[in-house]
Order: C-alpha cells, then structure tokens, then sequence
C-alpha cells in the first residue's frame, strides 16, 4: 500500500489487475478480522502499546522527524512542479503544519527513564512468579530452585485449596492444563481443582505437559538430567514451598483463591493457610499475606506478617489496613503514583515484567521489585537499557530540529534550482509540439496527425529542408511528408 501511494504522488498510474484487487481486499478483510480477534482475546494487554510509548517515545521521536524530513524531496518536487497555486499553498501548509507538530511534540513527551543519574533509584528485586516458568514447569520444587539459581529474593505463588484441607499451588481453576488428570480422572478434568483431595493431587503428574507443550520454546536448551527431572514433578503444596523458602532465607508472597460455596473449607480457608504458615520454619516476617479476606483476623493470628494487596487504593487506606507493600499489574504502575506510594513507606511490586525493556522503565519509575516469570532475562540487566538527564536530551532534540530544517530548506533550494535549469535546456532544444506529442499517445488519430504537422512546419522554420532531414520522423513513428504535399505558408496565402 504505501508503494501504492508512491506510485500516486509521482503522477504514476497503478494500473491494478483484479487479481491484485482481489489480493489486497483478502489482506485488508484478514488484517481486521485478526485485530479484531487479538482485541477480543487481549484485550487488557493494549496497555502494554501507552507503557512501550513511555520507553520508546524519545526514539520514535527522531525516526519520525528523519521520515518527514526525506518526504520533503517528494513534496518539493510536487510544489515546485505544480501549476495550480492554490494546490501548492495547500500542500505547504499540510507538510509544514506536521513538521512544526514534530519539533515541538518533545515538549509533551515524558518518560521515566528521562532523569539525571544520580536521582535513579536502586535496582529493583527480582521475585520468582511461580518459580521460573521458563525454564521448568510452574508451582513445582524444580521451578522454584530454578528461581532461586537465578539470585531472586522471593518466590511468589497461587495457593488453591484442597477437598481435605491442604493448601496447594495452582494457578488455574482445573488441573487439566498442567497436569495428567485427563488420563487418570477424565470423568473430572473440567472439576475445579479444589474438589480434589490431596491423595488424587498428589499421584498426578505436573512435568509431562511441559515437555509436551514446550510453552516457552526453551525444552530444547534442558539437558538430559533436567528433562528426567521436568517428566516426574508432582504438585507442590504450600507446606514444601515455605520449607524451600526457610532453608533458602528466602521471602514468600502469595495470592490465596477461595473454594467455591459448596466445598467443604469454603468458612476455613483462610484458617488451613494460616496453620500452614505457623507449622512451617519461615519467619513470619518472611511471608508477603496478600488476600483481603478476614485480614484483621489475620493480623491478630500472626501479627509479623507482611500484609500486602493488589488493590489500588489511597495511602490513607493502606495505612489504616496496615498494608507495607502493594502489589500491582505494569498497566497500573504509574511513574507519579510510585513516587507517592514510596514516600509514605509503601513498597510497590509490578508484575509481571519479562523484558530489559519493561524491567529498566520500571527501574527508572522507582520500583522497589518485580515478579517475572523470566528471573534468568532480568539477572542480566545490570543497569536499565537507557536513561539520560533531560539536558542531553534537550541537547538532542534541538539539534534533530536544527538538522531537519536545514534539510528541508535545502532541498526545496535544490529542487526549484533544478527545475529553473530543466525549463532554460527545455527551452532551447524542444518546442511545445514536440512535447506535447510525447504524451498524447492515446490521443484521437486527428489530434496526432494536427501535431505532426505543426512540428514538421516548425521544423521548416529553424531550416530543415531537404527530404532527407525530414525521413528521420518516419524513424519515430511520423509519416513523411514530401516537401510538395506540405502546405506553406506561402502556398496557404496564394490559395486563399
């Protein structure tokens, strides 16, 4: 399409045949219905598109302002060819208008990682989300050593509970998806998970559908010992995640999911995890409580632990629940409210954050730490991926601005200087017939043969004479005239 519109602002006909019609209807209708598809599917993920402007947008900046500036050439030669002055003041205006647009949209771009070096905050925690999932199978021991090979400070997890009362990890409300409960249950694999005991929990197999499905495309990087290890994993219960934790003097932070109403522990829950937490040898301290529910009961149970929330809420509030860290999604984690949040004492987790990318502008936002599901990516960031003070990048945008203009004026210079010399060469060696024969090629045969005439005559005027000077127009597709069957103006005067 935009060679399309190439071909149009040169004055080229596109002459489509149907079956490219046909082509960019298909493409056209395929490229909306799969908007539309990702829209449905995605829908809370267009955040992500404003987040990436806030890290990018200082560079889109500079390659939008080179595009406009080398569509110049193309508009200069349009200005300076056209005829019509209403259409050249038109044009002008339009690609004038965007330029200043581009100069001056730096006044309204902000991004976190526009900051002087010594106001960067320190570099945020990295907590393993379900372990490392990349590199071995979510909520289970092998995922959660993984993590803690990678240096992370604390492991993060989905507690579900069981028919019988034991808390389990488990991110989704079936087991089917990480686990062979369709082989050994399958009257139960759509039952929510928590209609299980934890015998059946248990002799199930959470490894098998990772080799299988190879979700993040990393099977192939595992060595043999790893993979023996991936196909025999069973689910891990909250007990053995706080005792991994212990023995590593790692942190836990988890979210707890309430039974339905028909299951027996649905008024327990809260109570089953709570006497998990005081069997165990983590330090209470040591354990992030995020659900909502019963939270003073909570906090009278077991006074140290760190109360967290995923809820967005004002810092008066958070104070009056006793909340110390806040826990929110990339969409919600503004770099203001960070800021506001970490000067009342309020620490703010973000998750999840995969990418260099994500974690450096959440790093220069002033994060305290991140959950991600890739510990190993982030270990490798040593520093975010830019950041510079806002006098550098002053000094960039005023210089970009300056170069542009300096272009742009040069090459509307070039362009009228080379059409100025293309009319005087014009001038001297064609006249109008000659060109204008050059471009009547599906003019009525009358109009043709006029024109002919009327250069054959010119001709005899600058001194051609003889009929073999005039055989070179048979050479380019004229008929000969003879000097007898040409009317001069002579003959034309005695015959009126």
């Amino acid at each position: 399409m935009i060679l399309a519109l190439c071909h149009i602002v040169l004055g080229q006909q596109l002459n489509l045949y149907w079956i490219h019609k046909i082509v960019v209807l298909a493409i056209l209708l395929t490229t909306i219905a799969g908007v539309v598809y990702i829209d449905d599917f995605w829908q809370d993920e267009w955040d992500i598109v404003i987040i990436s402007l806030q890290f990018t947008g200082p560079f889109l900046h500079i390659v939008a302002l080179a595009v406009v500036t080398a569509l110049g050439w193309i508009i200069a030669g349009q200005v300076v060819r056209v005829e019509r002055s209403r259409r050249k003041v038109v044009t002008l205006v339009i690609y004038v208008s965007l330029l200043l647009v581009l100069y001056l949209v730096p006044l309204f771009i902000s991004s976190p990682c526009i900051i002087d070096r010594s106001k960067l905050s320190p570099r945020p925690a990295v907590i393993g989300r379900r372990g490392a999932p990349m590199l071995a199978p979510e909520h289970t021991i092998m995922s959660f050593g993984k993590a803690l090979q990678q240096k992370v400070t604390a492991l993060e997890a989905e507690v579900t509970i069981s028919l019988d009362g034991v808390p389990f990890l488990m991110r989704d409300r079936t087991l089917r998806r990480t686990t062979n409960v369709d082989k050994l249950f399958p009257a139960r694999q759509d039952h929510d998970a928590s209609f299980f005991n934890w015998t059946e929990i248990r002799s199930l197999n959470a490894g098998l559908w990772f080799l299988r499905d190879d979700p993040y495309w990393t099977v192939q990087y595992m060595s043999g010992k790893d993979r023996n290890r991936t196909a025999n994993q069973k689910v891990c219960s909250l007990a053995e995640l706080l005792r991994l934790a212990a023995r590593a003097n790692r942190s836990v932070i988890f979210s707890l999911r309430r039974p339905p109403s028909q299951h027996p522990r649905h008024q327990l829950w809260v109570s089953d995890a709570l006497k998990v937490i005081q069997r165990s040898s983590i330090l209470p301290e040591q354990v992030m409580w995020t659900p909502d529910w019963y939270r003073k009961k909570v906090r009278a149970a077991v006074p140290l632990l760190q109360q967290t929330s995923d809820e967005k809420l004002p810092v008066a509030e958070l104070k009056e629940r006793g909340i110390s860290t806040l826990t929110l999604h990339y969409s919600q984690a503004r770099a203001r409210d960070i800021r506001q949040f970490s000067g009342s004492n309020v620490s703010v987790n973000v998750y999840p954050v995969n990418e260099p990318w994500l974690y450096s502008l959440m790093w220069c936002s002033g994060v305290q730490s991140v959950s991600s599901d890739a510990p190993h990516i982030l270990k490798k960031v040593p520093r975010p991926v830019w950041i510079m003070s806002a006098d550098e990048y002053g000094l960039i945008w005023i210089t970009s601005d300056i170069i542009s203009v300096a272009i742009v004026i040069g090459i509307f210079v070039f362009q009228n200087y080379h059409l100025i010399r293309w009319k005087m060469s014009g001038m001297r060696s064609y006249n109008p017939e000659q060109i204008m024969l050059s471009a009547v090629a599906r003019r009525p045969s009358r109009d043709v043969n006029l024109m002919k005439e009327k250069l054959i005559f010119s001709e005899i005027n600058n001194g051609v004479g003889s009929t073999d000077e005039l055989s070179v127009y048979r050479r380019n597709g004229l008929d000969m005239y003879s000097l007898n069957d040409i009317m001069t103006p002579a003959r034309h005067a005695t015959k009126l």
